[in-house]
């Protein structure tokens, strides 16, 4: 009996697991201020980021806590992440425009390349010559921006996130991109933003510039 009753049990088919929770860092949106919001908006924490795409600090932080910041708590709802740009320069300025320009959806993956390659594009730039320089400081503001732009090889990442060479001529000629790039700066810094990365939860100012001391306010924070 048993014996028949093991192999009855072996044969029920087995109930289907329960469907994968919503995996949140898909959810991308522009937000009002200007920046990129992955995750739930309605997360119990809310993280944002002042950061700078040319900020070695910022790149040490994307390197060692942006994974485990949106596997451990972005992608389950716990905890929204919004990086909002505070420029240091102007190559900053030359990659974020098109960074912008690549859209919601690209503007991580993007922005994980350009921390990735930062140590190669700065060298470009400060191989400039003399002769460059000078030429640059003759050229508009959007000029420069594009031949800065140009050097150091940014719409050649941008192209890997669908912005074409024609978009990206665009994206630099397009006034109100710089405009706005420059008024989220100007926010940032008017609210006593003045260094990256600056991490705010939940609205308050984080005594934290690394992972490793991030990570302990959020869980405090109900992350």
């Amino acid at each position: 009996m048993k014996l028949m009753i093991a192999a009855a049990a072996l044969a029920m088919p087995v109930a289907a697991s329960a469907a994968p929770a919503v995996d949140w860092s898909r959810t991308v949106v522009k937000t009002a201020a200007g920046g990129f919001q992955m995750g739930n908006p309605k997360a119990r924490v809310k993280l944002i980021e002042y950061g700078s795409l040319a900020c070695p600090h910022c790149r040490h932080f994307e390197q060692t806590g942006y994974k485990p910041l949106v596997r451990g708590y972005v992608r389950t709802g716990k905890v929204s992440y919004e990086f909002r740009n505070l420029l240091l320069n102007s190559p900053d300025l030359a990659v974020s425009l098109l960074a912008h320009c690549a859209g919601a959806a690209k503007f991580f993956p993007m922005s994980e390349v350009v921390f990735a390659t930062q140590p190669a594009w700065f060298q470009k730039v400060a191989d400039l010559t003399d002769d460059q320089r000078a030429a640059m400081v003759k050229m508009t503001s959007a000029e420069r921006t594009a031949a800065i732009g140009q050097t150091a090889g940014f719409p050649q990442i941008a192209a890997r996130f669908g912005v074409t060479p024609l978009r990206a001529k665009q994206c630099y000629a397009d006034p109100k991109g710089t405009e706005r790039l420059l008024a989220m700066s100007k926010a940032a810094i008017d609210n006593g933003i003045a260094s990256t990365p600056t991490f705010l939860v939940n609205g308050t100012k984080a005594d934290a510039s690394t992972w490793e001391e991030l990570e302990p306010l959020l869980k405090k924070a109900g992350g």
